[in-house]
């Protein structure tokens, strides 16, 4: 769980800090006393609830929050103040909880207990994944090589389908749309899998690939990606997206069309 705090005072800022890291170990708890710095970290790392101070110099917590909100929207939002006028606004803008200081672990733990966004577990991310305009795959921040254009070209596929488990004839299908089915084909098919997990393997992300008798899937959770990243109504790659999904693949084109109907009307009820 990521805890963002913000607070233009450095001892209250330092004693929330220790307060949250005492009643929540496992969360990594990040503070700013800068709202600017607040919003740079929010557009690189997800936060899952974010502790805001009211009465800040410059931008004030309700505008904070809002930009908070812009960049994710399911960002759980707790003021921390010693101004109880604010708790109307606060509300109106959906905040999960609303702390007078000194902010005790017991208002911690209830206010946890009561978010609007359950925090789920998330399982850590082994690859990066580019959908948007030519599809490319990266581990870390180098490029994972493909042996053969076909393997990436298989990867694509599995990520286009989300995690649904894809037949072996459906994915041959689609990536030899010209090529009718042969014994050869499905021989070739075979090595290709085989390739990808050994690429995937050399990486450390093999777990990123369910392979069962038939079938073919990827596990989203363990993979960072625009296109889920877009699903999800994140500010930053619904931004992203110009029109552009996997354009070196011919059958990506259907989900391309998708992609711009949806992404000219409302995106949250995708």
């Amino acid at each position: 769980m990521n805890i963002l705090i913000v607070d233009d005072e450095r001892l209250p800022l330092e004693y929330l800090k220790r307060t949250i890291e005492g009643v929540l170990p496992d969360a990594t708890v990040t503070g700013f006393r800068k709202p600017g710095e607040a919003l740079d970290f929010a557009e690189k790392e997800h936060v899952d609830v974010a502790f805001l101070d009211i009465e800040m110099g410059g931008m004030n917590g309700l505008q904070l929050a809002k930009e908070l909100k812009d960049i994710h929207g399911r960002t759980n939002i707790i003021f921390t103040t010693g101004y109880e006028q604010y708790a109307a606004d606060a509300y109106e803008i959906h905040a999960s909880g609303y702390l007078m200081k000194p902010v005790s672990a017991e208002a911690i733990i209830e206010a946890m207990d009561y978010l609007h966004f359950p925090v789920e577990k998330r399982l850590k991310k082994k690859i990066r994944v580019q959908t948007f305009g030519d599809f490319e795959v990266y581990a870390g921040d180098k490029p994972l090589k493909f042996a053969r254009g076909k393997t990436k070209e298989l990867l694509a596929y599995l990520i286009m389908r989300k995690g649904a488990r894809c037949g072996n004839n459906e994915i041959v299908a689609a990536i030899w749309e010209s090529k009718p089915d042969s014994g050869a084909l499905q021989s070739q098919f075979r090595h290709l899998v085989l390739d990808l997990r050994r690429t995937l393997r050399a990486v450390d992300a093999e777990d990123v690939l369910i392979k069962k008798r038939g079938v073919l899937a990827v596990v989203p959770e363990r993979i960072s990606c625009d296109l889920y990243d877009f699903y999800n109504a994140d500010a930053n790659a619904v931004n992203s997206y110009t029109g552009k999904f996997m354009a070196q693949y011919p059958w990506a084109e259907f989900k391309d069309i998708y992609l711009k109907k949806i992404s000219n009307n409302d995106i949250n009820k995708v």
